[in-house]
C-alpha cells in the first residue's frame, strides 16, 4: 500500500473512530499530557486545534512533566527521537500506559530500532486495532 494513499487514510480513520468509540464507552482510557498540549499549541489551524482539544476532554489522565520524565526524554533524544516524540514516550512510560498510538512511520521505525530500550508499546492505530480485535475474537472462540 502506498503511504498516505486514500485507502490507507480510510483505514486509519476507521481505526481512530473505533478507538474513540471505545473511549466514549469507557472500554479504553485516553491519556493526555503536557507534552501533547504543548505540541498542539503549535498548530495554526484553529478549527483542527479546537476539534482535537474537544477529543482530549475524553482523557481520564493528564500526565504532568516532572524531572523523571524530562531526564527520560533527554535519554530518548540522545537515541535520535525528536523532542515531542521523546516526551510522548517518556510520559507514557511514566504513567504506565499500555500503548502509544501514532501514524508517524518515522517514529515507529525508530521505536523498532530501540525496542529493547522503550518501556511502552508504540503502534500504528490500524495495526493495534487489528491485534485487539483478533485477540477478542480468539477469546470468544476459546470460551465457546
Amino acid at each position: 500500500m502506498i503511504a498516505g494513499s486514500k485507502s490507507e487514510c480510510a483505514f486509519v480513520g476507521e481505526a481512530v473512530l473505533a478507538i474513540l468509540e471505545r473511549v466514549r464507552a469507557t472500554e479504553l482510557q485516553l491519556q493526555s499530557s503536557e507534552a501533547i498540549e504543548a505540541e498542539l499549541k503549535r498548530l495554526s489551524n484553529p478549527e483542527k486545534l479546537d476539534s482535537i482539544f474537544q477529543l482530549l476532554k475524553l482523557a481520564t489522565t493528564i500526565v504532568v512533566i516532572n524531572q523523571q520524565i524530562d531526564v527520560r526524554s533527554q535519554t530518548l533524544e540522545n537515541l535520535g527521537f525528536r523532542l515531542y516524540d521523546s516526551f510522548h514516550i517518556a510520559c507514557a512510560e511514566a504513567s504506565q500506559a499500555d500503548v502509544v498510538l501514532t501514524t508517524d512511520d518515522r517514529l515507529l521505525k525508530r521505536v523498532m530500532r530501540y525496542k529493547d530500550r522503550i518501556q511502552v508499546q508504540v503502534s500504528n492505530p490500524v495495526t493495534w486495532c487489528r491485534n485487539v480485535w483478533q485477540t477478542e475474537e480468539d477469546q470468544e472462540y476459546d470460551t465457546d
